[in-house]
């Protein structure tokens, strides 16, 4: 893998993000071309409307089990980065820090990630911009 720096940091599964998101919203509107195609048909709409159901279910599936497992990973990279600020520093990140901050700062070399922390908490400047400034890049490729 090449270095990781900020134009290529963000993570792509073409399988996951284009396959398998692209066959559900086919799948599901396929469903509904089928539910209204039965509507006139009483044995086919149970079967119709109870595909148009799983295929909704299995696209809010997609997306919650991408939300979950991110949330999950941010509560790691909190409790991560706020112990490597203490080993730094001696003291704990500012409060005033998002989680949404603190996952931009992950990136920050630990020469850095001090000044950048306490900088994003004054300025409350945006994850982007907190990972615009980071000079050394530290990479994270366990991130999904």
């Amino acid at each position: 893998m090449n270095e990781q720096n900020y134009a290529n940091h963000r993570r792509f599964v073409p399988l996951f993000h284009g396959v398998l998101f692209t066959l559900l919203v086919l799948t599901f509107a396929g469903s509904i071309v089928n539910f209204f195609k039965s509507l006139g048909d009483h044995q086919r709409l149970y079967s119709a409307s109870l595909i148009v159901v799983l295929t909704f279910s299995a696209l809010m599936l997609f997306f919650f089990c991408r939300i979950f497992a991110l949330k999950a990973q941010d509560r790691a990279i909190r409790a991560e980065e706020n112990l490597r600020h203490f080993v730094l520093t001696g003291k704990v990140l500012d409060p005033r820090l998002t989680v949404r901050q603190i996952i931009g700062l992950r990136f920050a070399s630990d020469d850095e990630f001090p000044a950048l922390a306490a900088k994003a908490a004054t300025e409350n400047i945006s994850e982007d911009a907190i990972k615009r400034a980071v000079k050394n890049w530290r990479a994270d490729t366990y991130r999904v």
